[in-house]
């Protein structure tokens, strides 16, 4: 009974997580938005990848690492900074590039599968929240008396539910009547997304 309460607590505090805003929200619709539902979901099995490291590192001792020392967490506060604010400023103008290449009826760019998985990756595995979050979730919540059953079973659960969140909403916005929205304002909401990044990036890296 406890093991299922404990499955239960970490399964909705991780899901509330996921809804909250953040890089990997803004960066999942970014994706979606300009590209498709396709690269949406592949950027979400990015997202899941990084949830995967977080949880390794986590399970093998970087919680002591960096009870010792900041100096991990800053290095991953300011790479993060620096990533999301590269994607704001890429999306901004690539979409003027975009607008340019439909004008005179040529097909719109793309990125492959690998490409949006590394964005996917790089951004959670970057994300000092994210970072914060699992160190928490395994010190606080989850202590070392939790047994290994449990704890593998938590990985799937956490990884799992990473992807189908964000897949569910690069499918929501490939909606006929979403996608004739953001056809009709694609570039204010590129402008938008890229924006909230390089925000979410500056507020990440000196505040």
């Amino acid at each position: 009974m406890e093991d299922l309460i404990l499955i239960v607590t970490v399964t909705l505090v991780h899901l509330l997580a996921l809804i909250s805003p953040g890089p990997d929200f803004f960066l999942a619709c970014r994706n979606s938005i300009q590209y498709s539902s396709t690269i949406g979901m592949w950027t979400a099995v990015g997202f899941g990848m990084g949830v995967a490291i977080h949880i390794s590192y986590t399970l093998f001792g970087l919680t002591w690492a960096s009870a010792q020392s900041n100096f991990l967490l800053d290095l991953i506060k300011y790479l993060g900074a620096i990533y999301l604010i590269y994607l704001g400023i890429s999306s901004i103008f690539s979409k003027r590039a975009l607008i340019q290449t439909t004008t005179e009826h040529t097909p719109h760019p793309n990125i492959n599968r690998f490409v949006a998985i590394r964005m996917g990756f790089l951004t959670n595995l970057l994300n000092p929240k994210a970072t914060l979050f699992f160190l928490s979730l395994f010190t606080i919540i989850i202590g070392p008396e939790v047994k290994l059953s449990v704890i593998i079973l938590l990985s799937f659960i956490l990884v799992s539910s990473t992807i189908i969140w964000f897949s569910w909403v690069a499918i929501f916005l490939d909606q006929q009547k979403i996608r004739n929205l953001i056809e009709a304002y694609q570039l204010e909401f590129n402008r938008f997304f890229g924006l909230l990044l390089i925000v979410i990036g500056i507020r990440i890296g000196w505040f």
